[in-house]
């Protein structure tokens, strides 16, 4: 295949997809076994220095935010993240000095809410680097291949766009018609955290709503932890086995965290913590600022459960369930 242009970013968490299957038959297991374990557990268990990592959800929808915070708590260093739709769990990550280096799709901003001040201040300062730009679609792809088992996925995707000069992306000669065509390369992170409505002890997860790219991602992700809003037994799971969107042979964690999202919103349970967000987009701004959010909500606590209660405990999660049902706009009354 005659290779006609190249972009210049660097190409992060792809592997020869032989030697990727090697590596799965190597480290997971198909045996029908129990995977619970605490949050902190699993981290120290499967996310490692350096490694590139993803996050499920969408923005600020079904985000593991019990395991972003447990990151930063373990002080990861060093890790790499694919920013397909990354908010508040990346921003938090760069302010805290997690990730240091990024490949964005949708990232740097929360949506309505601004730009993301502390990932915005590291990128400009060179404390984090964006190491290649892609799309949404690019994501798709690249997890897609790494599902499938494929080098690469071949697409129009970004032909004519900036964003494939900064990409990892390369452009060929299509064989069959003779025009350019991107090929997209597969992605392998090395650890993975979905969050999901509910789940059995071995993994078996379903998800209520849009699933987004979380299907192919947990089928290329090399370690996967999946927090679960409730556990169920197996048999629940059996009666509408066609829900199940991630299968137990991929999961490596299980751990059932309610609330594990917050603030951001879990779609059908409850709504976004509007207030807890407008709270990290002020301290965010200043270094200091960053160090008081992280003292009070992470290091300050001991777990997720004790994080909830300093974020106004079952009052304001019964606000925002209320707040899911709804859908429409109110202020706790306890905070005004």
């Amino acid at each position: 295949m005659e290779i006609l242009d190249e972009g210049i970013g660097e190409l992060v968490g792809w592997h020869d997809p032989d030697d990727a299957r090697e590596w799965v038959k190597k480290n997971k297991s198909r045996e029908l076994k129990s995977k619970l374990m605490t949050a902190k557990e699993a981290v120290e268990k499967f996310v490692k220095d350096g490694d590139y990592i993803a996050s499920g959800g969408f923005g600020h929808v079904r985000v593991s935010m019990a395991i972003i915070y447990e990151i930063i708590r373990q002080k990861k260093r060093n890790l790499t993240m694919a920013g397909k739709t990354a908010v508040h769990d990346l921003d938090v990550l760069i302010g805290s000095g997690c990730v240091n280096k990024v490949e964005p799709a949708y990232s740097f901003g929360h949506e309505l809410r601004g730009l993301s001040p502390a990932g915005k201040r590291m990128v400009e300062s060179g404390e984090c680097k964006v190491v290649a730009e892609i799309s949404n679609a690019g994501y798709q792809w690249r997890f897609l291949a790494g599902m499938m088992g494929l080098p690469f996925i071949p697409t129009r995707t970004l032909l004519g766009t900036d964003t494939l000069k900064y990409s990892s992306f390369k452009t060929a000669k299509d064989p069959y018609t003779g025009k350019p065509i991107v090929l997209v390369p597969a992605a392998y992170p090395d650890s993975v955290f979905i969050h999901v409505h509910k789940c059995d002890e071995y993994g078996n997860a379903q998800i209520e709503g849009i699933a987004v790219e979380d299907f192919e991602l947990a089928r290329c992700a090399r370690r996967l932890i999946v927090t679960t809003e409730k556990l169920v037994e197996n048999d629940v799971i059996r009666e509408e086995p066609w829900r199940t969107t991630i299968p137990f042979f991929c999961v490596d964690a299980v751990v059932e965290v309610p609330y594990g999202s917050h603030p951001c919103e879990m779609p059908g349970a409850y709504f976004y913590d509007e207030e807890h967000i407008s709270e990290w987009l002020k301290l965010g701004k200043t270094p200091e600022g960053v160090e008081t959010y992280l003292d009070k909500y992470v290091f300050g606590v001991k777990d997720f459960e004790e994080y909830l209660e300093v974020c106004g405990g079952i009052k304001q999660l019964n606000y925002l369930r209320r707040r899911e049902e709804m859908r429409e706009p109110m202020i706790a009354p306890w905070r005004k």
